[in-house]
């Protein structure tokens, strides 16, 4: 890996708190932000270093040649950023999601929309194998976003494996772990445990995440390297896929009541904000949103300036 400097590990920081922020969505995936940002090939490099044979570097040469062999200041700078985010900026995006939906999906929704041409941009030929894979990769994203979600009691065992399916979907672009953990019953628990530092669960849920990450680490960069057209096509499609999830304007089929006495939804369907309007006899704040989407497409635009070689 090409040696940086400071301002590039602040750079890093940054680009992991945008991951962070991202992941804290239920539709959004911090993988989008990692790809878009020019970190994505590195990210995937750089975990599936943290296997057995780091554990024998380790051993045999120290710290040092472990610490160099994982290229651990940059796993650092990224995912310190991630839990620095989660910590902070988060609560912030919650806090939107909570009070002012539909400009938050809508800004999603134009940053996703972006990202998938981000993405498959790099194809230079596109053949049928590519086009049925980018379709079957859209297909499942859609089918992930309208399943069920449903509920299961929050077992030591059952938050671990939670961690292991999340964080492979975190890594993912286009499929959003938090959005995993809502379909598993997990997300209102794993926010509280955050919010509340519930240290047990939260190393519980940690160590399933750190054995999916370099898991499926392995996978993706065997991917990368022997079949990468068709893993840029198939994390393409399902980005595109996952835009069911964040279309601003939704109808609330079924609901369920949290722990907290609180109504939220748990079907939803999707539909026009004029009809949004009519239905629930409030704004749907057209132009807004259309500011916001539009400010998206503007947002990828400078991501992929960051992630550029020139900016690194």
């Amino acid at each position: 890996m090409k040696a940086k400097n400071s301002k590039t590990y602040v750079g890093l920081t940054l680009k992991g708190m945008l991951m962070g922020a991202a992941d804290a969505v239920p539709g959004v995936s911090g993988g989008t932000i990692a790809f878009m940002t020019g970190i994505y090939e590195e990210l995937i490099f750089s975990l599936k270093q943290c296997g057995l044979t780091a554990l024998q570097i380790l051993v045999k040469q120290g710290i040092k040649a472990t610490w160099q062999h994982i290229n651990g200041n940059f796993l650092l700078a990224v995912f310190g950023g991630v839990l620095l985010s989660l910590l902070t900026i988060s609560r912030a995006v919650l806090y939107l999601l909570d009070n002012h939906p539909i400009l938050l999906w809508s800004f999603f929704f134009g940053l996703i929309l972006a990202a998938v041409w981000s993405l498959v941009r790099h194809i230079k030929k596109w053949n049928l194998p590519l086009i049925l894979t980018f379709i079957i990769g859209a297909v499942s994203a859609y089918y992930i976003t309208i399943i069920s979600p449903t509920s299961i009691e929050s077992t030591p065992l059952i938050i671990f494996i939670s961690g292991m399916i999340a964080i492979c979907a975190m890594i993912l672009p286009g499929i959003s772990g938090s959005f995993i953990l809502l379909l598993l019953g997990m997300y209102a628990p794993m926010l509280t445990a955050i919010k509340e530092l519930q240290v047990f669960t939260l190393v519980i849920f940690a160590s399933g995440c750190a054995t999916g990450l370099i898991s499926f680490s392995h996978v993706l960069s065997w991917m990368f390297k022997h079949h990468k057209t068709k893993t840029l096509a198939l994390l393409g499609g399902f980005m595109l896929g996952s835009l069911n999830k964040v279309w601003p304007w939704k109808e609330t089929i079924e609901t369920i009541i949290d722990r907290h006495g609180k109504e939220v939804p748990l079907v939803q369907k999707n539909i026009s904000p004029f009809v949004f309007e009519t239905l629930n006899n409030q704004a749907s704040y057209l132009w807004y949103a259309i500011a916001l989407f539009l400010f998206g497409i503007l947002l990828v635009i400078l991501l992929e300036k960051m992630g550029s070689p020139d900016s690194n």
